[in-house]
């Protein structure tokens, strides 16, 4: 039986999700998309809950994204492209402080959005120092892909992306793979992901009382079924797709802002329970092997 194609579109509102979620945190504007994306009423930051399991998903989206940029640094990346950026402002933000070229894609309804909230954003910061092109992508498209690749002048490529491999299947990923693997072989560069997750078991979120809309929307997606079962496997699938580790970003504690909270409202017990847990995700520099 012929598979049917994917309604991508119906990704969108995780990204909408987070957005409200990384608003508590001090990643480049997300606060003030947060807010765009209430206007007209209020975007209030409530930093007054309790939950300890709310400020760790807190702590892990805000690591996530600075995952990315540790990764960035010490490589050529003039030529920056990320897929499936969601309301992320990495490349608005890239731009302000250096004069690179940044694309920054995710399918075309959540585009348009974004690109209103730029057209605020923009109105309160000076000229930009380098290029910032936002345009609509479906990334397993190979047509489109390689039209976006097209406007990146000759180079070395930087292809970033978090929230992005737990969404396909494994036919899917290997698709993916095989055009970033293409591109990479045309141009040089790297693959940044920060989507190597390791299976857990969410069944317990919901069993203690942790599920919420993002909860939920993973259930419908099964987020957790495209996740990868160790990172021995993940490191097994990379290398059969043609790449290799280059390099793995490391935490750092004392940069998350929002890392005191989850200290504030946990109790030993149940850091005990989270460090017992184990690391459930990794960001990987790849390269072609």
């Amino acid at each position: 039986m012929e598979k049917q194609p994917r309604d991508y579109s119906t990704i969108s509102p995780s990204a909408k999700a987070l957005l409200l979620m990384k608003g508590l945190t001090d990643i480049p504007f997300a606060r003030e998309a947060a807010q765009l994306m209430l206007a007209p009423e209020p975007y209030v930051p409530d930093y007054d809950k309790k939950e300890p399991w709310y400020w760790g998903r807190v702590v892990h989206f805000e690591n996530r994204y600075h995952s990315i940029d540790q990764l960035l640094q010490g490589i050529p990346h003039q030529n920056i492209l990320e897929l499936s950026s969601g309301f992320s402002f990495r490349g608005l933000a890239a731009v302000q402080q250096q004069p690179i070229h940044y694309i920054d894609t995710d399918l075309p309804d959540l585009i348009v959005t974004k690109q209103r909230f730029l057209h605020d954003l923009l109105q309160h910061l000076p000229p930009a120092k380098g290029q910032l092109d936002t345009l609509p992508l479906n990334a397993l498209d190979e047509q489109q892909f390689m039209a976006v690749i097209s406007r990146f002048a000759d180079g070395p490529l930087a292809i970033v992306n978090e929230g992005l491999l737990m969404y396909l299947d494994q036919q899917e990923k290997s698709l993916l793979c095989s055009l970033i693997r293409k591109t990479l072989e045309a141009r040089g560069g790297y693959w940044i992901t920060a989507d190597v997750y390791i299976k857990r078991n969410y069944e317990s979120d919901q069993a203690s009382g942790t599920e919420d809309q993002l909860t939920s929307f993973f259930a419908q997606h099964r987020i957790n079924d495209n996740m990868f079962d160790n990172f021995d496997a993940a490191a097994a699938f990379f290398h059969e797709e043609g790449f290799e580790i280059d390099k793995e970003a490391r935490t750092d504690y004392s940069r998350l802002t929002t890392f005191n909270h989850l200290m504030k409202n946990t109790d030993p017990a149940m850091l005990e329970k989270m460090r017992q847990r184990g690391k459930t995700q990794a960001t990987w520099r790849l390269r072609l092997r």
